[in-house]
């Protein structure tokens, strides 16, 4: 099973050489924040947990120490680790990139129903500006670091829609000496950015989220900053409330910034998941709001287009701009996409899981999701929670991908679909590495509604999709063409390093999902190919 967590090595290397092996001499003028993600994502899964499966003790580490103590250990756990963990917080918090947390649905929501008639400006200075929602934002901050026992960093850029782009160079100097809890200094140029939204964007970002805030908020630390496990009785909570005790000596979060910093991302993810189902389904014609309760696409399509262009308006001096108009300009959906949004969401649904007790994190999430300081799941109060919210997009995202992408004559999913006059219509072709992708929500998919119809209907996918990876995708050498089309067959182009790695990150998934050996050994075969014709052992790089 050495290849199973190997694999996740090899799809970093991958896609860092992909991106530098043209030249030495790189200036990089966009940044594009799906692939950037999909990149943290895969680097997350090779740096701490892969590390640690290692037997290294992460305590010992020092960033300052190069290669301490070997080159592995640094690698993994500093310089892959690190690098997932800052790109995440410049995108989510100091960039700009998307669209303010002020602006957030919930936030809305919750503005609007503060009856207090001095609230405007209770939080933000005592003076009213004829806003609400920038009094509670703050109020919800002020609250989280009650909870965690960690101040908020200064001028920060939350935000809960993260655009396709944009131009990574400062505009101005950075702040030396104050940085670090200053971040307006950090700032990107946002007259440089497309903002235009897209699901795959959204999606590889809420997924960073969730890997960053399942990690955050596992444990529980007193005010020393001990760590302390979860085991069912120790609570941050007063007894028989969901809500913080200050006299328990318990906070949220492995330590004080932990807790502070995972409250703050799983409220942009959840505010993420409330804006894509409030104002981003499309039915063919227009965008709305989707019933998740009651989605049932045979009543008409309702699905996230691949990009919506956002216009923003300026509301008053010190605030940020508001979105006022969203404009579908390509109403195609794109298999990434979708894969990227059903990955984040079932994972953070499964994170919210009031009914999974399997380990000490699941304990310690239990108390975050309890009604304070997020809702508790609609089973306990009748109202949906945000468990109920990822769960329900989960199955939303999956039934439209089983409806648009998957196409049961040719036993595969395609790249690309259309919706309109209530018809579906396919592109006639899949790429290896959309077919490679889809096989890890799928497995995660059975995981997680196992006894349901649903888990069915995943499965067979899987098997449908496994079997023609393998039958129509593989080469007599062992490799794996880049796609497939169903008029003219596998794709002429050169073979890619990314389409056999994404091969062997399927098929390791597919194994898990269904404990077949074909796939085991086909996965395990495409892994030793990879090495054999990709490696450069020399220079420690993929072709």
């Amino acid at each position: 099973m050495k290849n199973l967590f190997l694999m996740v090595v090899v799809m970093v290397s991958v896609m860092l050489i992909q991106g530098m092996a043209q030249t030495l001499n790189i200036q990089v003028n966009r940044y594009y924040t799906m692939e950037e993600m999909l990149l943290a994502n895969e680097i997350n899964e090779s740096g701490e947990p892969f590390a640690e499966a290692l037997g290294y003790d992460l305590d010992v580490l020092d960033p300052m120490a190069l290669n301490q103590p070997d080159s592995v250990a640094y690698t993994l756990g500093i310089e892959n680790y690190e690098y997932s963990r800052y790109q995440l917080g410049v995108v989510i918090s100091r960039s700009g990139l998307g669209l303010h947390m002020m602006w957030a649905p919930i936030v809305v929501k919750m503005a609007a129903m503060e009856s207090d008639p001095n609230f405007d400006g209770a939080y933000t200075g005592g003076t009213p500006n004829g806003y609400k929602e920038d009094d509670e934002l703050m109020k919800t901050i002020k609250h989280f670091s009650m909870l965690s026992n960690q101040p908020a960093p200064k001028n920060p850029w939350p935000q809960f829609a993260e655009f396709i782009s944009g131009d990574p160079h400062l505009p101005q100097a950075v702040d030396p000496d104050n940085f670090v809890w200053d971040f307006s200094t950090l700032r990107w140029d946002r007259s440089k950015m497309d903002k235009i939204l897209n699901p795959g964007a959204m999606g590889q970002t809420m997924m960073k989220q969730y890997l960053w805030a399942q990690d955050m908020l596992g444990a529980f630390h007193d005010s020393l900053d001990n760590g302390i496990d979860a085991d069912g009785t120790i609570s941050p909570d007063s007894a028989n409330s969901p809500h913080f005790d200050p006299s328990n000596n318990v906070y949220y979060g492995g330590d004080a910034l932990d807790g502070f910093v995972g409250q703050v991302l799983t409220a942009e993810a959840i505010n993420k998941a409330k804006f894509l189902t409030t104002f981003l389904a499309f039915n063919g014609d227009t965008l709305g709001s989707v019933d998740l309760m009651q989605y049932d696409p045979s009543a008409g399509l309702q699905y996230f287009p691949h990009k919506i262009s956002v216009t923003e308006e300026a509301v008053a001096t010190g605030l940020p701009p508001r979105w006022s108009t969203l404009t579908v300009v390509d109403p195609s959906s794109d298999l990434f996409d979708q894969f990227s949004l059903l990955w984040a969401t079932l994972h953070f649904a499964d994170m919210m899981d009031p009914n999974n007790n399997s380990d000490a994190a699941h304990l310690a999430y239990h108390e975050v999701f309890d009604g304070d300081p997020f809702p508790a799941d609609m089973s306990t109060t009748g109202e949906p929670g945000p468990f109920d919210l990822m769960k329900g997009t989960s199955r939303m995202v999956f039934l439209n991908i089983m409806n648009m992408h998957f196409d049961p004559d040719s036993g595969t999913f395609v790249d690309k679909a259309n919706y309109s006059g209530g018809q579906v219509t396919r592109n006639d072709s899949i790429s290896t590495v959309n077919a490679g992708y889809i096989l890890v929500d799928l497995a995660k998919f059975v995981d997680f509604f196992a006894g349901t119809p649903l888990e069915s209907d995943a499965r067979n996918a899987l098997v449908v999709q496994s079997n023609f990876l393998i039958n129509k995708l593989r080469d007599t050498d062992g490799t794996y063409f880049n796609g497939y089309d169903f008029h003219s067959g596998v794709f002429a182009t050169t073979k890619s390093v990314a389409a056999q790695a994404a091969v062997v990150r399927g098929l390791y998934a597919s194994y898990q999902a269904t404990g077949d050996t074909t796939y085991l050994n086909a996965a395990n075969d495409a892994y030793e190919v990879l090495i054999e014709r990709y490696y450069v052992k020399q220079l420690h790089a993929f072709r």
